[in-house]
């Protein structure tokens, strides 16, 4: 009922952000993957709360149980099932939302859609939700490197008006890493670090862009009509907490061009179909062309003030609302391995429908 995402390589996740933790279980995982639970943490770790002074102060080890489905560091084939236990939920700080609806939030919709919520921290309306679709992701990650050597790789671009100056191509992880903004741009990173914190000093936040870039995808994968790789893409990654906007290719620029500066020629390149610009982003036609897939995610300011705002409570009436607990004054930096999640198990649940149809090629690529 919307707690589930992928057809063949499919995650159902489960779980509150005050409640006994966060989990997901994984449905069409191949036998045979090798993955470890350090792979796992690692991609939790990035994710995590507490990081720095620009994220929330809530301190999560986020430490994954591997629960099923994996033995002696490798995938059976059957349900693979990952638990992520709360250890620092401070639930008093949200005593005074069971009458209240925050402005920007989930709390009025979650009750017209269901009729009451779990208004500790927002319950599954929560950013704390990704954790389980991280873990899932590592999986995924781990399955795409095998069978075609993809990898997906996001990071920060902006942070409210400021930009960045980066070579897409040349990006690493490393270079992600190297500050707890996830800005490549390491001299942006440091003022989009103080911009940040003089948000948070304020009570205020603040939104931006996160970058997307994914190498070594075959020609092939996605489906006329409606399941268009960008389609799945923007499914997978709109459903991430906060987002407002995504783009592949040149994006919303494209639409100011005339289509002799925007289309690509075809050539023949290392014995193989290429474009000298790639700037349908590695997508034509809804099936990627074989080029680096790559686009563009917004993020809105977090919702969550600490400044006073006008409201209504749950049975309308106005009131005045000053925001409590622990928030992200901007959601971007922690954003980046979650769209990373995302990305993997898109693309390997359309590797696992591509390989399908060559069983061999599947198993050669597990087994050896």
């Amino acid at each position: 009922m919307g707690n589930s995402f992928g057809n063949i390589f499919r995650i159902t996740t489960f779980g509150e952000s005050h409640g006994a933790g966060l989990g997901v279980i994984i449905d069409g995982c191949p036998a045979g993957l090798e993955i470890t639970e350090k792979e796992i943490q690692f991609e939790l770790d990035r994710r995590r709360p507490g990081q720095s002074k620009i994220t929330t102060s809530r301190k999560e080890p986020d430490q994954v149980q591997i629960l099923s489905g994996i033995k002696d560091g490798v995938t059976l084939g059957t349900s693979i099932g990952l638990m992520i236990p709360n250890s620092d939920a401070k639930s008093s700080s949200y005593d005074n939302l069971a009458e209240l609806y925050r402005p920007s939030h989930a709390d009025y919709t979650y009750d017209a859609r269901y009729g009451l919520r779990d208004h500790r921290g927002g319950g599954r309306a929560s950013n704390r939700e990704t954790a389980a679709r991280v873990a899932a992701g590592a999986i995924a990650k781990k399955l795409l490197s095998v069978l075609c050597g993809a990898q997906a790789l996001a990071w920060v671009e902006s942070i409210h008006e400021i930009g960045s100056r980066v070579n897409p191509e040349s990006v690493t992880l490393e270079a992600i890493e190297a500050n707890a903004v996830r800005c490549p741009d390491q001299d942006a990173a440091k003022i989009m670090f103080d911009a940040v914190a003089k948000a948070k000093s304020e009570g205020n936040s603040l939104g931006g862009i996160i970058a997307f870039r994914v190498k070594g995808l075959p020609a092939g994968l996605g489906s006329p009509v409606f399941d268009k790789i960008t389609a799945t893409i923007s499914h997978a990654l709109m459903s991430i907490p906060a987002t407002r906007s995504i783009g592949f290719g040149l994006g919303e620029s494209a639409s100011r061009m005339k289509g002799s500066d925007h289309n690509d020629p075809l050539i023949l390149k290392d014995g193989r179909v290429a474009t000298p610009d790639n700037r349908a982003g590695g997508v034509l036609g809804g099936i990627t062309s074989g080029e680096d897939l790559y686009g563009r995610l917004s993020f809105k300011p977090t919702a969550t003030l600490f400044l006073e705002q006008q409201t209504l409570t749950s049975k309308l009436e106005p009131v005045s609302f000053k925001a409590q607990g622990r928030h992200d004054p901007c959601v971007v930096p922690r954003a980046a391995p979650i769209v990373e999640a995302m990305l993997h198990l898109v693309l390997a649940d359309e590797l696992l429908s591509f390989s399908i149809a060559n069983v061999d090629r599947l198993k050669n690529a597990l087994h050896g």
